[in-house]
């Protein structure tokens, strides 16, 4: 028998409120303001990597070591947020060999975050990989707090009878604390979801709700978006979004505590 409601949150930009920035590794520029999924998108052959580490790990490390080598020595796991095209770990680790990235580089972008969010929830780091030049164009960082409705609108759904679901490319590090700050199981929370790992959970979740409610605001929550029974696209966060993923939702949103009013009309 099937159960009422599920809604499946993306975390970064849609549960959290996100600074992120960006280091351009051709000319060294710093970028803050950017979308993580949009630079993989911007070019076929891209890869979101990130590290299965602390935060405490990195910052140990010989600030001038290669993350090569970084990842060697500690035994570091490394996993794909998000690509562009299908991607596997084997070449991006093959990638990130290839390149001069350092712990420095890693380590530039957080400090930029953590001083400009000193009371973030999690801090977390990337590396965008890309087969066309076998390059490291961009490493980032992101960090990220509740937004002010966000618990108010978890407790409200789940008074309503509906099952909460969390699908992130965000590490089970991060998550965790998300998971356990919201009072939400943790076999509800899915990490390193891709896009189309994102696609999968929402249709595997259609048998077993009457009703799935995929609530993103990136590119990577795009399949997502078309594959629930009701797509919604909030826009809190504030950054631009293109027209394609716009028009993959049902609703549009300006904030997370709207999603309550959709329950509500039913």
């Amino acid at each position: 028998m099937q159960k009422n409601v599920a809604v499946v949150f993306d975390s970064a930009g849609t549960l959290l409120h996100m600074y992120r920035v960006a280091k351009d590794m051709g000319t060294g520029q710093i970028i803050t303001g950017i979308d993580s999924t949009g630079l993989v998108a911007q070019r076929k052959g891209r890869a979101l990597i990130v590290l299965h580490t602390e935060p405490s790990v990195v910052l140990s490390a010989d600030h001038s070591m290669r993350v090569s080598d970084f990842i060697d020595e500690y035994g570091i796991t490394i996993a794909i947020s998000c690509a562009s095209d299908p991607f596997s770990v084997d070449e991006a680790y093959d990638i990130i060999k290839g390149s001069e990235l350092r712990i420095s580089d890693i380590l530039q972008v957080v400090d930029r975050v953590k001083a400009r969010c000193p009371n973030i929830f999690y801090v977390a780091a990337g590396i965008i990989v890309d087969r066309n030049d076998y390059s490291v164009p961009y490493v980032l960082s992101t960090g990220g707090r509740l937004f002010h409705d966000t618990k108010d609108t978890i407790e409200k759904l789940e008074e309503r009878g509906a099952d909460i679901y969390i699908a992130s490319g965000d590490s089970m590090r991060n998550l965790e604390q998300l998971a356990k700050c919201l009072a939400i199981p943790m076999d509800r929370v899915f990490d390193i979801a891709t896009t189309r790992e994102k696609e999968r959970i929402i249709l595997e979740l259609k048998d077993k709700y009457e009703k799935v409610l995929m609530v993103g605001d990136g590119m990577n929550d795009i399949l997502a978006l078309r594959a629930a029974d009701v797509g919604v696209m909030t826009i809190q966060q504030g950054d631009e979004r293109p027209e394609k993923l716009m028009k993959s939702a049902n609703v549009i949103i300006n904030y997370i505590k709207e999603v309550v009013d959709l329950i509500d009309r039913d």
